[in-house]
Protein backbone atom coordinates (compact mmCIF):
# COMPACT_ATOMS: atom_id res chain seq x y z
CA UNK A 1 0.00 0.00 0.00
CA UNK A 2 3.05 2.29 1.08
CA UNK A 3 4.52 1.79 -2.76
CA UNK A 4 1.12 2.78 -4.32
CA UNK A 5 0.74 5.79 -2.25
CA UNK A 6 4.49 6.64 -3.03
CA UNK A 7 4.04 5.83 -7.21
CA UNK A 8 0.73 8.54 -6.83
CA UNK A 9 2.55 11.10 -5.17
CA UNK A 10 5.62 10.86 -7.39
CA UNK A 11 2.77 11.08 -10.67
CA UNK A 12 1.75 14.39 -8.69
CA UNK A 13 5.25 15.71 -8.54
CA UNK A 14 5.83 15.27 -11.68
CA UNK A 15 2.55 16.62 -13.31
CA UNK A 16 3.30 19.82 -11.00
CA UNK A 17 6.64 19.79 -12.12
CA UNK A 18 6.13 19.88 -15.68
CA UNK A 19 2.67 22.16 -15.17
CA UNK A 20 5.55 24.53 -13.00
CA UNK A 21 7.74 24.60 -15.58
CA UNK A 22 5.46 24.98 -18.56
CA UNK A 23 4.10 27.96 -16.64
CA UNK A 24 7.28 29.60 -14.67
CA UNK A 25 10.31 28.49 -16.52
CA UNK A 26 12.31 29.80 -13.19
CA UNK A 27 9.90 27.05 -11.26
CA UNK A 28 12.69 24.22 -11.74
CA UNK A 29 15.46 26.81 -10.25
CA UNK A 30 13.01 27.89 -6.92
CA UNK A 31 11.04 24.54 -6.17
CA UNK A 32 12.22 21.37 -5.31
CA UNK A 33 8.94 18.63 -5.21
CA UNK A 34 11.71 15.83 -6.02
CA UNK A 35 13.35 16.66 -2.16
CA UNK A 36 9.99 17.19 -0.32
CA UNK A 37 8.93 13.63 -1.53
CA UNK A 38 12.32 12.16 -1.11
CA UNK A 39 12.56 13.94 2.47
CA UNK A 40 8.70 12.98 3.43
CA UNK A 41 9.57 9.25 2.50
CA UNK A 42 12.30 8.96 4.60
CA UNK A 43 10.48 10.22 7.79
CA UNK A 44 8.62 7.70 7.85
CA UNK A 45 11.80 5.46 9.22
CA UNK A 46 12.15 3.03 7.12
CA UNK A 47 16.18 3.44 5.26
CA UNK A 48 15.16 1.10 2.24
CA UNK A 49 12.13 2.95 1.80
CA UNK A 50 14.76 5.69 1.69
CA UNK A 51 16.75 4.61 -0.57
CA UNK A 52 14.26 3.33 -2.83
CA UNK A 53 12.36 6.52 -2.90
CA UNK A 54 15.28 9.04 -3.11
CA UNK A 55 16.68 6.60 -5.89
CA UNK A 56 13.50 6.70 -8.27
CA UNK A 57 12.47 9.90 -7.34
CA UNK A 58 15.83 10.85 -8.66
CA UNK A 59 16.08 9.01 -11.60
CA UNK A 60 12.53 10.81 -12.32
CA UNK A 61 14.09 13.83 -11.82
CA UNK A 62 16.93 12.96 -14.00
CA UNK A 63 14.24 12.32 -16.78
CA UNK A 64 13.27 15.75 -17.03
CA UNK A 65 16.50 17.48 -16.76
CA UNK A 66 19.09 18.31 -19.11
CA UNK A 67 22.04 17.14 -17.10
CA UNK A 68 23.95 13.87 -16.46
CA UNK A 69 21.51 10.86 -16.11
CA UNK A 70 21.72 9.30 -12.05
CA UNK A 71 23.09 12.75 -10.66
CA UNK A 72 20.08 13.51 -8.88
CA UNK A 73 19.31 10.23 -8.49
CA UNK A 74 22.45 9.74 -6.32
CA UNK A 75 21.75 13.00 -4.50
CA UNK A 76 18.40 12.00 -3.77
CA UNK A 77 19.22 8.68 -2.55
CA UNK A 78 21.91 10.11 0.16
CA UNK A 79 19.07 13.04 1.12
CA UNK A 80 16.24 10.08 1.05
CA UNK A 81 18.90 7.31 3.61
CA UNK A 82 19.66 10.69 5.22
CA UNK A 83 16.27 11.74 6.22
CA UNK A 84 15.56 8.35 7.30
CA UNK A 85 18.29 7.88 9.43
CA UNK A 86 17.61 10.99 11.64
CA UNK A 87 14.10 10.18 11.81
CA UNK A 88 15.39 6.85 13.24
CA UNK A 89 17.46 8.42 15.66
CA UNK A 90 14.89 11.79 16.64
CA UNK A 91 11.56 12.38 17.56
CA UNK A 92 10.47 14.53 14.98
CA UNK A 93 6.31 15.69 15.79
CA UNK A 94 6.30 19.02 14.51
CA UNK A 95 6.00 20.54 11.40
CA UNK A 96 8.95 23.10 12.04
CA UNK A 97 11.13 20.19 12.91
CA UNK A 98 10.25 19.09 9.10
CA UNK A 99 11.07 22.50 7.78
CA UNK A 100 14.85 22.22 8.85
CA UNK A 101 14.89 18.61 7.13
CA UNK A 102 13.59 19.28 4.18
CA UNK A 103 15.72 22.72 3.98
CA UNK A 104 18.71 20.51 5.44
CA UNK A 105 18.22 17.76 2.81
CA UNK A 106 17.66 19.94 -0.11
CA UNK A 107 20.65 21.74 0.70
CA UNK A 108 22.74 18.58 0.71
CA UNK A 109 21.07 17.37 -2.57
CA UNK A 110 22.85 20.50 -4.17
CA UNK A 111 26.03 20.41 -2.33
CA UNK A 112 26.04 16.39 -3.95
CA UNK A 113 24.96 17.56 -7.41
CA UNK A 114 27.39 20.61 -7.47
CA UNK A 115 30.22 18.01 -6.07
CA UNK A 116 29.50 15.11 -8.77
CA UNK A 117 28.70 18.30 -11.55
CA UNK A 118 32.69 19.52 -10.35
CA UNK A 119 34.30 15.72 -10.60
CA UNK A 120 32.63 14.97 -13.97
CA UNK A 121 32.07 17.91 -15.61
CA UNK A 122 35.08 20.34 -15.01
CA UNK A 123 34.00 23.63 -17.06
CA UNK A 124 30.66 23.73 -14.96
CA UNK A 125 29.53 26.34 -13.22
CA UNK A 126 27.82 26.74 -9.81
CA UNK A 127 24.46 27.59 -9.18
CA UNK A 128 23.61 30.95 -7.70
CA UNK A 129 23.80 30.99 -3.67
CA UNK A 130 20.39 32.93 -3.89
CA UNK A 131 18.62 30.33 -5.40
CA UNK A 132 19.96 27.65 -3.41
CA UNK A 133 18.63 29.32 -0.40
CA UNK A 134 15.36 29.87 -1.98
CA UNK A 135 15.13 26.09 -3.31
CA UNK A 136 15.77 24.97 -0.08
CA UNK A 137 13.53 27.42 2.15
CA UNK A 138 10.64 26.30 -0.57
CA UNK A 139 11.27 22.66 -0.11
CA UNK A 140 11.39 23.12 3.86
CA UNK A 141 7.93 25.27 3.37
CA UNK A 142 6.33 22.48 1.05
CA UNK A 143 7.62 19.65 3.41
CA UNK A 144 6.00 21.56 6.05
CA UNK A 145 2.43 21.97 4.78
CA UNK A 146 2.28 18.58 3.63
CA UNK A 147 3.22 17.34 7.08
CA UNK A 148 0.91 19.00 8.67
CA UNK A 149 -1.88 18.38 6.44
CA UNK A 150 -0.91 14.94 6.34
CA UNK A 151 -1.20 14.91 10.42
CA UNK A 152 -4.66 16.36 9.88
CA UNK A 153 -5.75 14.06 7.79
CA UNK A 154 -5.01 11.33 9.74
CA UNK A 155 -6.30 12.28 13.19
CA UNK A 156 -9.18 13.06 11.16
CA UNK A 157 -9.77 10.03 9.79
CA UNK A 158 -8.88 8.52 13.01
CA UNK A 159 -11.59 10.03 14.63
CA UNK A 160 -14.28 9.43 11.65
CA UNK A 161 -13.38 5.78 12.50
CA UNK A 162 -13.91 5.88 16.32
CA UNK A 163 -17.06 7.30 15.39
CA UNK A 164 -18.51 5.07 13.31
CA UNK A 165 -17.56 1.99 15.48
CA UNK A 166 -19.22 4.01 18.76
CA UNK A 167 -22.45 4.02 16.70
CA UNK A 168 -22.09 0.16 15.59
CA UNK A 169 -22.49 -1.15 19.14
CA UNK A 170 -25.38 -1.78 20.41
CA UNK A 171 -24.73 -0.80 24.16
Amino acid sequence: MLAVRYVAALLVVLLVHSLGVWLVPEFARAIDLFVVLVVLTGLRGDSLAGLAGGLVAGLAQDVLSAGLFGLHGFADTLVGYGSARLSQRLVIERPSGVLLIAAAGSIVQQAVLVGLAFALLPDRELPEPLWIGVRAASSGVIAMVAFAAGARWRSGSQARRLSRSKRLRLD
